[in-house]
């Protein structure tokens, strides 16, 4: 029986406590930890918990907890997983990661010292339109690709970011391309790998009591000619999310849609179904997911701990998914090309060198410290 803490009681912690309550033979959550302790107390009232609320974490770093879920802002994910890991925790933290690659690696260095399970919150990967696609893609049936498409599209109103620790650099690290499309992004270099450089834009259109950006558009560019696009926003209506991949023979995507063209002795398209029957018969042969979205993150995750088989999200994925999106605020702020990797003598490696030199929109000027209403969305479940 593993016994697990809830660090941060904000909003996205019912979805890992609700997930946790899913294998009540697997584990146990004995502790809430918040700096409001009214707020872990809450959580542990609402969902009936055998569990104590503490208002500092490092009360639970020498206790007899084996699992933690670090569900914090992200200016602090770096310094409490550390600290877990260190004192011989497994640790599994939301995203994004943290709020710069400096801190990545100091994570990464903390669960390889320890011998302890790091894992970055991903709960995309765990839902089975995306693994059906990535097997679809694994498979080579639609030939190399040659385009991607990442459109993760949200909507947030003005007040959204008056939360006290949002539309800062300092505290948020970032807008919609760091804290909405990291799933996205993550999914999206699961399936592709690392560009060789990219090109980037971006603005804040709608949001003028935060610094950060609200929408970016990023232009890249693979090692193999392909090219793609990822727009980040939360000011779409509507928040329709895709990723479409375009291979030499065939075009596939999730939500899925298929589509495979042959050439006509005049190089128009005419359909070919004989390869979209193929396809569908793959996809279609695919298993569903056992556990969906963070239910299927945590089971992952425990399963790691229980047998000692490696988790599909670790530290270095979380990092993976971070260089690309600094890689994102670097270009849009400076105007430059990007090329990959990022190292450490690059002024975007540290959190004060990206506070210093990304791009500053507005001012904070409205700041709270909770929301009455804690009603969240979190994304599509790409059926449709």
């Amino acid at each position: 029986m593993l016994k697990v803490a809830i660090i941060g009681a904000g909003a996205i912690s019912a979805a890992h406590i609700e997930a946790y309550l899913q294998f009540p033979e697997r584990c146990q959550i004995v502790a809430v930890a918040d700096i409001y302790e009214d707020k872990a107390q809450a959580r542990i009232d609402t969902y009936n918990l055998s569990a104590r609320a503490v208002m500092d974490y490092q009360e639970l770093l020498l206790e007899d907890i084996d699992l933690v879920s670090v569900c914090t802002p992200p200016y602090t994910h770096a310094s409490i997983s550390v600290d877990f890991l260190r004192s011989g925790k497994h640790v599994l933290v939301e995203k994004p990661m943290a709020s710069s690659l400096q801190e990545c690696d100091e994570m990464n260095q903390a669960a390889s010292e320890s011998g302890k399970t790091l894992s970055v919150v991903a709960q995309n990967r765990f839902k089975t339109p995306m693994m059906k696609l990535k097997s679809v893609l694994e498979s080579g049936l639609m030939g190399p690709i040659v385009h991607a498409q990442v459109d993760s599209f949200w909507w947030r109103g003005h007040s959204y970011y008056d939360l006290w620790w949002r539309g800062t650099w300092e505290k948020e690290g970032g807008g919609c391309t760091l804290n909405h499309a990291v799933h996205h992004i993550d999914a999206f270099l699961w399936m592709m790998g690392r560009p060789s450089e990219l090109q980037a834009f971006m603005s804040n259109t709608s949001h003028d009591n935060a610094e950060v950006e609200d929408l970016s558009i990023a232009m890249l560019r693979f090692p193999t000619g392909a090219l793609a696009q990822i727009t980040s926003s939360v000011v779409h209506h509507g928040e329709e999310q895709q990723l479409i991949f375009q291979g030499k023979d065939a075009r596939v995507s999730a939500p899925w849609k298929l589509k495979a063209s042959s050439s006509r002795s005049n190089g128009f398209p005419e359909a070919y179904p004989d390869l979209e029957r193929q396809i569908q018969a793959l996809y279609d042969g695919l298993p569903e997911v056992q556990f969906d979205g963070h239910t299927g993150q945590i089971d992952n995750v425990m399963t790691a701990i229980e047998t000692g088989a490696p988790v599909l999200i670790d530290g270095l994925s979380g990092r993976n998914t971070l260089e690309l999106i600094i890689g994102i605020y670097k270009s849009a702020s400076t105007g430059v090309k990007v090329q990959f990797p990022l190292n450490p003598d690059d002024p975007f490696y540290t959190r004060e060198g990206i506070q210093a030199n990304a791009t500053h929109f507005y001012e904070k000027k409205a700041s709270v410290e909770n929301f009455q209403d804690t009603a969240i969305s979190t994304g599509s479940n790409y059926l449709k």
